[in-house]
């Protein structure tokens, strides 16, 4: 958005929020799922599957700050309260791909030991208020390394950005190197995406679960006409019927 009285750029309106607030209002069930605990020695994947319909340099597509939430507000205040409930205070954190908003509850600054972060925008990492340990501005598609020490941090989270990254596995391979023994990992997605810049493996499978949800919507769609039809032959037969 921008000032009226500046003419400057400004962020959109701040919805993440403390606990006590905005997340409180709502109650996001957690459903538990098994994910594959034994990969083969070699990852399962092709060259083509991180290819992009724009291989150029991020750094040009992300000049621009985009200061907008790419969540909407629930989704915002799940990953809020999910954080609240799940990072023990004094952790020491990093946001990777970070940008002017981490979606941390508010008083994390206060209650965690150190916030550190990493993205592409340096005047968006400037704007975000919740880095106490300040930014490195960083491309990870361009260089998949991680400016800290071995064990140095609790906690590293990534929001709706894995997508994007055409060195998962190598900046996963960072990630653990920089968590302590027991540190954990924080990655959360969306069915949102930058189309020309999300890795091809993201899309196929996309376009995959939007075509099983439009062949579901088929079947239900049928079964609503024979039943419909089924409810008119029955009006026939029976002409009072009401």
């Amino acid at each position: 958005t921008i000032d009226p009285k500046t003419k400057m750029a400004q962020p959109a309106r701040r919805i993440t929020s403390d606990p006590s607030s905005l997340s409180s209002k709502y109650d996001f069930p957690v459903t538990p799922i098994q994910l594959t605990k034994q990969w083969p020695e070699q990852p399962p994947f092709q060259p083509e599957d991180f290819d992009r319909v724009d291989p150029s340099n991020d750094s040009r597509f992300y000049s621009i700050p985009k200061l907008v939430y790419h969540i909407d507000e629930l989704a915002v205040a799940s990953l809020t309260q999910y954080y609240n409930n799940n990072i023990p205070d004094g952790s020491d954190i990093l946001d990777i791909c970070s940008s002017w908003v981490s979606h941390y509850p508010l008083d994390f600054p206060a209650r965690m030991g150190t916030i550190y972060g990493t993205g592409i925008n340096r005047l968006e990492l400037q704007l975000n208020d919740q880095l106490t340990g300040g930014y490195v501005a960083t491309d990870l598609n361009a260089e998949p390394k991680l400016p800290y020490n071995d064990a140095s941090l609790d906690v590293v989270t990534c929001v709706v950005s894995i997508d994007y990254l055409i060195h998962p596995i190598e900046t996963l391979q960072e990630v653990h190197r920089v968590l302590r023994p027991g540190g954990k990992v924080i990655i959360s997605q969306s069915n949102r995406y930058f189309p020309t810049k999300a890795i091809a493996m993201w899309i196929n499978n996309k376009n995959d679960d939007d075509t099983n949800n439009k062949r579901t919507m088929n079947d239900q769609q049928k079964q609503q006409q024979q039943q419909q039809q089924r409810q008119r032959y029955s009006i026939y037969e029976n002409p009072h019927h009401e």
